[in-house]
């Protein structure tokens, strides 16, 4: 029995159940088809066959559970295999439209769907040439509001305490970012917001007050079910972009204006995996990221380093947006 997933705009086909992917309903061809299983598949062992060449992850390039991750392309970047410490492995075509996954025990499922979830899906939309960022992002109304940052910025504590005061959520910690009909759109994910143990701790009061996302690994994550708090399931327009700054005593939160040219930059830096972009591909990123930048508002917000004034940041944005968001829509109008 095959299970059919939709995440980041495209559709996984899987002959194992992944926990934690929003289910599709509508029977779409599938994008990317998934084998879950301990031996790999014919194309796999043909693949392997191909000449090879080991590049060792870094911390921040492959994030992951475990940043010592190891690539191996094979051919002329026909094959790509992405090995983690703990035994986990993943094998790609180029192409990103087939996927093979393995662990070991003590390791399960859960373990591999966290891999397969984040990082591997990072890599898939990087294969298809998919503009991802290094972000969360959240449903004002019928618009989306992404907030950018690096690894342990906040961005999935920011997500959560939208949702928590009843803001869907789009996505957390991959923004896949695509244009259609001369709008930028983010594509939901999945309806989970992951979080380390003292987020949880400053947004619940307790540390284990959410389920491991895996029986092996201490992080927790929110249920995007409609019980504390919701999962957008329809792509929606980007109306402003913030870019998380380092969190400050002082003045905490604020919002400040960023130029055009510091937003490209921005948005460069947080722009998922693009060190495996080919020339070609670095063209037409930067071209898109350049559109983006002058059709769509990009600000800094310094958070406090209080994790209290969550919720001050919180109704700083909201407000910000809605702003934004009414002066667009009443330019629009005004144009018609």
């Amino acid at each position: 029995m095959n299970h059919s997933y939709r995440a980041y705009g495209l559709t996984f086909s899987s002959d194992n159940p992944v926990p934690g992917l929003y289910p599709e309903t509508n029977n779409r061809v599938p994008d990317i088809i998934v084998e879950v299983a301990p031996s790999p598949p014919l194309w796999v062992q043909q693949g392997r066959t191909l000449p090879s060449c080991i590049h060792r992850g870094k911390a921040g390039i492959i994030e992951a559970m475990d940043p010592s991750c190891k690539l191996t392309t094979f051919g002329a970047w026909e094959f790509f295999e992405l090995a983690y410490a703990d035994g986990t492995r993943f094998v790609i075509d180029g192409a990103g439209a087939r996927l093979w996954g393995t662990c070991s025990a003590p390791l399960t499922i859960e373990d591999l769907a966290v891999y397969l979830r984040g990082p591997v899906a990072g890599f898939l939309l990087q294969r298809r040439g998919i503009s991802a960022f290094h972000a969360s992002a959240v449903c004002l109304g019928e618009h989306a509001v992404v907030v950018c940052g690096h690894s342990e910025s906040g961005k999935s504590t920011t997500a959560a305490a939208f949702a928590l005061r009843g803001i869907p959520i789009l996505c957390d910690d991959i923004a896949a970012v695509a244009a259609h009909e001369e709008l930028f759109y983010v594509e939901p994910a999945y309806p989970r917001i992951c979080l380390w143990p003292d987020a949880v701790r400053a947004l619940f009061g307790a540390p284990d007050a959410l389920p491991r996302l895996t029986p092996t690994w201490e992080k927790r994550f929110l249920p995007l079910d409609g019980a504390m708090a919701a999962f957008e399931a329809r792509r929606r327009p980007v109306a402003v972009i913030y870019i998380l700054a380092e969190r400050s005593e002082e003045e905490a939160p604020l919002i400040e204006e960023v130029t055009p040219r510091e937003a490209l930059l921005e948005l460069v830096r947080n722009t998922y995996m693009n060190w495996l972009l080919d020339r070609k591909q670095r063209i037409a990123e930067f071209d898109l990221l350049s559109k983006l930048v002058t059709q769509v508002p990009v600000r800094r917000i310094v958070p406090h380093v209080d994790p209290a004034r969550i919720g001050a940041l919180c109704e700083l944005v909201t407000g910000d947006a809605e702003r934004l968001i009414a002066r667009r829509e009443s330019a629009v109008t005004s144009d018609r």
